[in-house]
């Protein structure tokens, strides 16, 4: 499904509500970007759906989902998830699906050396054509996903991920399985409050 970004309104810093309601509603664009098969579409879909299946499915552009959080008492956000397709052929594309994002996840298939082999670029892409007002990079983690189908040993040899990581400037990592629903939440929350703190500092600056 194609997605044209220019018919889609987005108010990461500014807060939707009607006059009668003092609750506060964001609206915030997640990058969920990676190489083709790691993943992505199902750890969308076990998030917002809590719902797994094994049946792939490729992404053609760009798909995208939204959630309803339940920030706090008073603090609602709707999270638009842009699912964006791995293959090079949408390469050139890429900036304009990332246009207004304010977070993203890179998804790794951690079993498959080529996979993981990838993210490099796809942070140096992701940084080349997206960041803050302030110039700064939006807040990005790593998902080292599929991590159902390694076993121990191979679990343990992840331990350069924090260096990885460190170099390379996410600001965290987290084995995921959309399978097993292992850190799905977990990691979608830890990177909303990055970028709730982001904005926080940005909306002080104005």
């Amino acid at each position: 499904m194609w997605i044209r970004c220019r018919e889609l309104i987005y108010s990461s810093i500014n807060p939707v509500k009607s006059p009668q309601d003092t609750s506060k509603e964001f609206q915030l664009k997640i990058l969920i970007i990676g190489e083709p098969y790691a993943g992505k579409t199902s750890f969308i879909t076990r998030y917002v759906h809590q719902k797994f299946s094994d049946m792939y499915r490729a992404t053609v552009g760009v798909d995208f989902a939204l959630k309803i959080v339940q920030w706090n008492a008073d603090t609602v956000i709707k999270l638009q998830l842009w699912d964006i397709a791995g293959q090079e052929r949408f390469a050139d594309m890429t900036r304009i699906f990332y246009k207004d994002g304010v977070g993203a996840c890179i998804v790794t298939d951690i079993s498959n050396p080529a996979s993981f082999e990838k993210v490099i670029a796809w942070k140096r892409d992701l940084d080349k054509k997206v960041t803050n007002p302030d110039g700064s990079s939006v807040p990005c983690i790593l998902l080292a996903n599929k991590c159902d189908l390694l076993n121990e040993e191979e679990m343990k040899s992840c331990d350069f991920m924090n260096d990885f990581c460190v170099k390379h400037k996410f600001i965290s990592w987290f084995f995921t399985s959309a399978k097993d629903n292992l850190n799905i939440d977990k990691s979608m929350e830890f990177l909303l409050n990055e970028v709730r703190k982001v904005e926080n500092k940005l909306i002080e600056s104005l």
